[in-house]
């Protein structure tokens, strides 16, 4: 069954859920980020991540195929998509004790060389004060399978910063480990099996298990907290990338980053020089009660 665009302007039903210390610090020692803000439950409320969004729309990624009268595609055209870009508003950080409720609306279908394309926006709101907390867009290529009905879209993508690394860049080591997959896959809460079963991964035409193209965004942007923010998440507005290729492990990875304004530019590398994240950018708020730009 392909994609249809006639389903585009579609939303799938909210879903709620507590984002409690637990969760968010797990998230962030999977990642081997130490960050007080994501450990320390004595000194303040623990941040998310930026990247921890994800976790929560995850939670909808099959929601569309469970909507009555929605045409979608086969679990085995399903298990074709590959998330191909993401990008990430934080309108504020998310704090333990937060009740989110998340939506995701069809934006978009799309033909493309390898396959139809969805663009999914994600809204997740505070459910005590129906604020916007978090607004995410999400492209997914199936690959080889049909677009039926004309590319359609309902809404507009928002024009992302420019991405362009200029001098001087930074270089930074990033180690992932044998098992980082298994421990990011339990501590993120998103089971997809080709990150930890090796006989599903090889049927789905990869070498061996991959890392989550959202870990190795993670672990970019942890080190770009680090480096560009004195360490405060909170500082972080906006970040995305294209997931350009497949991390296998062990691994280590090569981060380029450089800033212009207040945008990080930045890309990763596998161990082979091979690019796995592309057109990568990160949005620093300036706000010089809590964020310190810093070089």
């Amino acid at each position: 069954m392909p994609l249809h665009s006639a389903n585009v302007g579609i939303s799938t039903d909210a879903v709620t859920q507590d984002i409690d210390a637990r969760w968010l610090m797990a998230y962030a020692a999977s990642l081997n980020d130490l960050n007080p803000f994501y450990l320390d439950t004595h000194e303040h409320t623990v941040l998310a991540h930026p990247v921890f969004p994800v976790c929560l729309e995850w939670t909808l990624s099959t929601a569309f195929a469970n909507q009555p009268d929605v045409l979608h595609p086969t679990r085995e055209e399903s298990a074709r998509a590959v998330h191909s870009a993401h990008d990430i508003h934080l309108h504020r950080p998310i704090r333990a004790g937060d009740r989110l409720t998340t939506q995701a609306t069809l934006l978009g279908v799309r033909t493309r060389a390898s396959g139809g394309a969805s663009i999914v926006r994600f809204d997740t709101l505070d459910v005590n004060t129906g604020e916007l907390v978090v607004r995410s867009y999400q492209t997914a290529v199936y690959r080889g399978v049909r677009v039926e009905g004309p590319d359609l879209s309902s809404d507009e993508m928002p024009t992302t910063p420019d991405s362009k690394l200029v001098d001087p860049i930074l270089e930074s080591a990033i180690e992932v480990p044998a098992g980082a997959a298994h421990v990011y896959t339990e501590c993120a809460r998103i089971w997809n099996p080709i990150h930890t079963d090796r006989a599903i991964a090889l049927s789905a035409g990869l070498p061996d298990i991959i890392l989550h193209g959202t870990a190795t965004l993670a672990l970019a942007v942890s080190q770009i907290v680090k480096n560009y923010a004195s360490g405060e998440p909170s500082c972080i507005s906006r970040l995305g990338c294209r997931f350009s290729g497949y991390v296998l492990m062990p691994n280590t990875l090569t981060l380029q980053c450089s800033l212009n304004d207040n945008v990080v530019s930045f890309q990763v590398l596998d161990g082979e020089g091979k690019l796995v994240i592309s057109k990568g950018f990160a949005c620093i708020r300036h706000d010089d009660r809590v964020c310190h730009l810093t070089e």
